[in-house]
Order: C-alpha cells, then structure tokens, then sequence
C-alpha cells in the first residue's frame, strides 16, 4: 500500500480545507455530463466530480482526487458502491477523520 499520498475523507464541507490535496468522497450520482459527474455528499450538499467515470456508473460512487475548488473533485479513481449504502455512516467517518482521530486516518 503507498501510504505517501494518502487521501482525506471528506465530505462537501470540509473539501474547502483540502483544496490543492488528494481527497475521497463518496457521492450520490444525480446527474451525468459530458466530462464530469455531478452528485449530492454524505452531507447533503452538491459537488461537481470531474474526470471519466466508469461504464457502467452506480448510484452511489467513491472517487478519488484532487480537490480543485471547495466545490469539485478531479478524479483519478472512480470505486462504484453500489445502489444502497448508509451515507450518514460515511459522513460520521469523515468527520471522525477530521476530528480528534484524524492521526489515525493521515
């Protein structure tokens, strides 16, 4: 495992912290086009992911990249999650990630 770029679990709130550094989240797919994917975070508020997502797209998808504004993702790793998952689990890690455990996860 390269643990030398290690990636911020993140939701769209705290994008804003990590502009310019690898990021995760996990986005509810809402809307495809051309170049980009645009979904809603585990916080409920929309994010715009940019890059080529895989054929065929789940309803719920991790990617993984660099955040370029407070507001999108340029991915380099697209991970499908499926039609269900709980996003309120995945908001509480990371907000654990970004809390008082945050040297746990970085």
């Amino acid at each position: 495992m390269d643990t030398s770029n290690p990636s911020v679990f993140v939701n769209a709130e705290l994008l804003r912290l990590y502009v310019g550094r690898q990021v995760r989240a996990l986005i509810q797919v809402v809307q495809l086009d051309a170049g980009s994917v645009i979904g809603k975070s585990t916080d409920e508020i929309q994010l715009i992911v940019k890059g080529t997502p895989p054929v065929p797209l789940t309803k719920f998808v991790e990617v993984i990249g660099i955040a370029d504004s407070d507001k999108s993702i340029q991915a380099s790793i697209w991970n499908n999650f499926g039609d269900t998952i709980d996003t309120h689990a995945y908001n509480q890690l990371c907000l654990l990630a970004n809390g008082e455990f945050k040297h746990l996860f970085i």
